[in-house]
């Protein structure tokens, strides 16, 4: 029997630690406050052909084609592990497998151009047996071939089904990621992921960015320079696109415009009667690779009905000109309502959601932790409400974003490994809050939240982690984007806004900046414990936590050090990390009173999973359900709107935020979202009736958490591993679908005096184990039924022109 969410003090939602769900489209009727020029965007719109295009750029390619014996024509190659027999042979590259992960290396000269990146590669090739196809690159002057085969999870950055037979294939993948065209000194092709195979590789071909756009016409897509994305409208000098529409009242055009060449283009926008528009902006733009935002102000014309053109113009035809994120505004309106009110108060005019990475709740002294790691942090609980209780729906990024994105566990999403890209079919908060309106900003730390992943859908900007400049190394972003949100938000002070600010500060290399770095840990401990750190690295067995330099304990036994004493160290940098992002935390709520928003804007910190410290013998995290990993903060602050000091005991879980942001902002939620508004939790809503959700009634759904993948996904370790924790009247089970040896199906602990899961009840308890697994078994039904067809299959109900518009955005491949 399924339990129905309980709202009374002291009860406990049932949690499931799973993620996924799908999405279903929502519809909203909004006042006309928002107008995005992509979205009015068409072919005819474009005059004056740009006439000759770019000179062609120098092709980055493989070829095996030369005579018998002689190397190929951009540069060496060899066999790498699980390769044999190596050879060129009549045009091609051929040899066989004796692995799962075979690797062939190529090795050429990068382009000089640090700046340009990989937009797609090409390669045609044969192979007789296997299902997949995976390439990665490297910039560094040498490589480990041995480590390369065995980081399969962090090498392959391209890959793509193939089909196996005695035909010659061509294979084009595009890439999600900005990868630069400089870190291609290195290629690594695993031509299958088959053992006893044999291939034939007769070229391999890396389309760059810049050598893309010089093939395609004027148009829309998702365009970024140095690694900063924005809806883009592409044009070539001397282009006019020319819009007709009608202004709101106080309407403002915000834009960035930005070249790929080093050539000068001048950028105008003219508005007015059609063939006698009136110049407001010239911006002449001679550094390519940048950003170069512009506001205009369009008040003259407030309620006419307007042309618009954009106009490019530069010393000879064909030049590149980016129109990013073009967007007419209307300072001051807010979005129509489009739900009914459950609360007296406004909505809120901002929504920023800080999603910290590898934060764990018992760190904070606002949970009660003995160190002061996050002082801002705390005086926030003080003036909004306190969770003492959330879970994700899974234990590493990848995973987890996407579920808090669009309130759909991972089972339904379908994001369960490295290479996965959320389905176009799912609604992700961001394209709610943009369709009714609001100005759309992600802040990505990191590969798996951004365009990777798919999760650029709905955003106007995208700020990936490749424009934070520096050692891409480094974790500690939380400083960077707090000083570029601040004034974002100043610029966007009379317009709604959503933010999705990913600060990774948590993470490792887990050692902070000064001076937070020895708050917790001795610099005169430093050079012991880096020694410590040599020391250990040498008996890591699994390759991808050796390049971590995460220890088990059993690793750490081994090189003879004291486990204590090393995580005790490592504790106290990440603990560091967590001071050091405070400040900037508490740098942005000062930004916001200074700039008198802060009773208006909701500001949600959470977190999108925790870390291991040795509770259960290892370190990071994506490895397992338990609550170190699974248990993260949650505050909910708006002055003079959520309660002061509040706190809820209740569990909750990290897909109930899409419905509660969208019912603070009267928007409709997705009729697909498997979370729950936690509005009446917080004291000024109603209890919850059956059309909670809108027409309708909505079915429960449990807290759940998820460990799922394979040893071929490339997902962080064990991958070979399947868990699922269930949360139900305070209750947690974990059922360890597929284990290693040593492991039980089934665990029992007691969630709420036992968060850390550290003592197994489950012979105790039969009963309860019973219970829960048929829970659990009843929604993994529900999960797999709700599971998002995947792009390919929604391909086929699409028009011509709507697919290339999706494919021009990024959405689908």
């Amino acid at each position: 029997m399924r339990h129905a969410p309980r709202w009374t003090a002291g009860a406990v939602w049932p949690v499931l630690s799973i993620l996924a769900l799908t999405g279903a489209g929502c519809r909203h009727e909004s006042a006309p406050i928002t107008i995005r020029l992509v979205d009015l965007f068409r072919p005819e719109l474009v005059l004056g052909g740009a006439g000759a295009k770019s000179a062609p750029l120098p092709r980055t390619e493989w070829r095996f084609d030369a005579p018998a014996g002689a190397k190929p024509v951009a540069g060496r190659w060899e066999e790498g592990p699980g390769v044999a027999g190596l050879t060129v042979r009549d045009g091609r590259l051929a040899g066989r497998t004796t692995s799962t992960a075979p690797v062939v290396h190529l090795v050429g000269t990068p382009p000089r151009d640090g700046n340009d990146t990989i937009e797609e590669l090409e390669i045609r090739i044969r192979v007789s047996s296997g299902a997949n196809l995976f390439v990665g690159c490297s910039g560094q002057e040498h490589v480990d071939l041995a480590e390369i085969a065995a980081q399969a999870a962090n090498s392959w950055f391209f890959t793509t089904p193939i089909i196996a037979g005695d035909e010659l294939r061509p294979y084009v993948v595009r890439i999600a990621r900005g990868i630069p065209l400089s870190r291609t000194r290195h290629i690594f092709i695993r031509p299958t992921d088959a053992a006893g195979a044999r291939f034939e590789i007769e070229s391999l071909r890396l389309v760059s960015r810049r050598e893309h756009l010089a093939s395609v016409p004027s148009g829309i897509s998702w365009q970024g320079l140095s690694e900063l994305y924005r809806e883009t409208i592409v044009a070539r000098t001397p282009e006019t696109v020319r819009f007709s529409l009608t202004l709101p009242a106080r309407p403002r055009l915000d834009l960035a415009v930005g070249t790929l060449e080093d050539e000068p283009v001048t950028f105008r926008v003219a508005v007015g009667d059609p063939g006698t528009e009136s110049v407001l902006l010239e911006r002449t733009v001679s550094t390519p690779h940048r950003w170069d935002p512009a506001e205009v102000d369009l008040s003259p014309y407030a309620g006419r009905s307007v042309s618009l053109a954009l106009s490019l113009s530069g010393g000879k035809p064909g030049l590149l000109g980016l129109w990013g994120a073009a967007i007419v505004r209307s300072l001051g309106a807010m979005p129509r309502a489009a739900a009914p009110a459950r609360t007296a108060a406004d909505p809120p005019q901002g929504i920023v959601l800080v999603w910290v990475d590898t934060l764990r709740r018992d760190h904070l002294d606002v949970y009660g932790y003995g160190r002061e790691t996050g002082p801002a942090v705390r005086r926030m609980a003080a003036e909004g409400t306190l969770f003492r209780d959330e879970v994700v729906q899974a234990t590493w990024t990848k995973v987890s974003t996407p579920s808090v994105l669009t309130s759909l566990y991972p089972s339904t999403h379908g994001v369960r490994d490295f290479s996965d890209r959320l389905p176009n079919s799912a609604v992700t908060l961001a394209e709610v809050y943009r369709q009714a309106g609001y100005a759309t900003l992600s802040m990505s730390s990191g590969l798996f939240t951004g365009r990777f992943t798919n999760l650029h859908k709905g955003f106007e900007e995208v700020q990936e982690n490749g424009s934070i400049k520096g050692d891409l190394r480094t974790s500690k972003t939380a400083r960077v984007y707090v000083d570029r949100l601040l004034p974002w938000l100043e610029a966007h002070r009379e317009v709604p806004f959503f933010v999705f600010l990913h600060v990774q500060d948590p993470h490792d290399p887990y050692r902070p900046y000064p001076p937070y770095d020895t708050l917790w840990a001795d610099q005169a401990g430093e050079a012991e414990h880096e020694r410590q750190a040599t020391a250990v690295r040498k008996v890591i067995a699994d390759p991808l936590m050796k390049g971590f330099l995460m220890p088990t304990r059993d690793d750490l036994l081994e090189a003879r050090l004291d486990p204590r004493a090393y995580i005790d160290y490592e504790r106290g940098w990440y603990d560091g990390s967590i001071r050091g992002m405070d400040v900037e935390i508490a740098r942005l709520l000062e930004g916001l009173r200074n700039m008198k928003l802060d009773r208006r804007t909701l500001v949600v910190y959470t977190a999108d999973h925790g870390e291991e410290f040795l509770e259960h013998g290892k370190m990071f995290h994506g490895q397992t359900t338990y609550g170190e990993l699974s248990n993260v903060p949650l505050i909910l602050w708006r002055p003079g709107t959520i309660a002061a000091g509040a706190v809820v005991e209740q569990t909750v879980q990290a897909i109930d935020l899409m419905p509660t942001l969208l019912e603070m902002s009267r928007l409709p939620v997705p009729a697909a979202a498997q979370g729950h508004s936690l509005l009446p939790l917080l004291g000024s809503a109603p209890r919850p009736s059956s059309a909670a959700h809108g027409p309708g009634a909505r079915t429960a759904w449990p807290a759940v958490i998820e460990k799922a993948s394979t040893r071929e996904g490339g997902g962080p370790p064990p991958r070979d591993v399947a868990s699922y924790a269930i949360i139900v009247d305070s209750w947690k089970l974990i059922h360890n679908a597929q284990r290693p040896p040593g492991r039980p199906e089934y665990e029992l602990y007691d969630h709420r005096r036992d968060p850390l899961d550290a003592k197994d009840v489950a012979a105790d308890h039969p009963d309860v184990v019973e219970r829960l697994g048929r829970e659990l078994q009843a929604w993994q039904r529900k999960t797999a039924a709700a599971r998002l067809r995947p792009d390919s299959q929604l391909r086929q109900g699409l028009g011509k022109e709507e697919l290339e518009r999706l494919r021009s955005l990024g959405y689908i491949q």
